[in-house]
């Protein structure tokens, strides 16, 4: 049985707050090829885990730009990965608005392109509104935006548990 272990999401958020408006030299800047937000957030969640998951096709893991795992930059397949992880690295579970803590991921998108975002929480209260919910995030480079400054029709909320090794 795989051991658990907690989630550093005061690491994940001083990664975010390093990062937020540069790009780290480790990681290919995925901007002009899609977007890099999901990547940015890939980087966060291993900053506060430090382990990822290698299993092929539905693990989560970057070694280079052409040897990595589809959810360490697409949105919905890091969902995928997070929500249900039974593995190595990081897990989570959906929930809902009051439920979030910082360090936890939010996706969101529209009617038309589904969901297509990924966010890092930086700060948020108890109860708290979108105005009181700041994040960072890459390709609209972003640090302590609130969340009410976006647009979007579908948000989801991915409580990050811990972390398997």
């Amino acid at each position: 049985m795989d051991k658990v272990l907690p989630y550093n999401a005061t690491a994940a958020i001083a990664y975010a707050k390093r990062w937020s408006l540069l790009r780290n030299p480790m990681y290919l800047d995925f901007t002009q090829l899609g977007g890099d937000c999901t990547n940015f957030i890939s980087q966060c969640l291993y900053a506060g885990s430090h382990i990822m998951n290698y299993t092929p096709i539905t693990g989560w893991y970057y070694r280079n730009a052409n040897d990595r795992s589809a959810s360490w930059t697409g949105v919905n397949f890091l969902h995928k990965f997070l929500t249900t992880n039974k593995g190595s690295g990081p897990f989570g579970r959906d929930v809902t608005l009051n439920e979030i803590v910082p360090g936890d991921v939010i996706q969101f998108g529209n009617d038309i392109n589904g969901y297509h975002h990924s966010l890092l929480v930086l700060e948020t209260t108890p109860d708290p509104t979108y105005d009181q919910i700041l994040i960072a995030t890459h390709s609209y480079d972003a640090i302590n935006r609130p969340l009410s400054s976006y647009e979007f029709t579908k948000i989801r909320f991915i409580h990050i548990e811990g972390v398997r090794a």
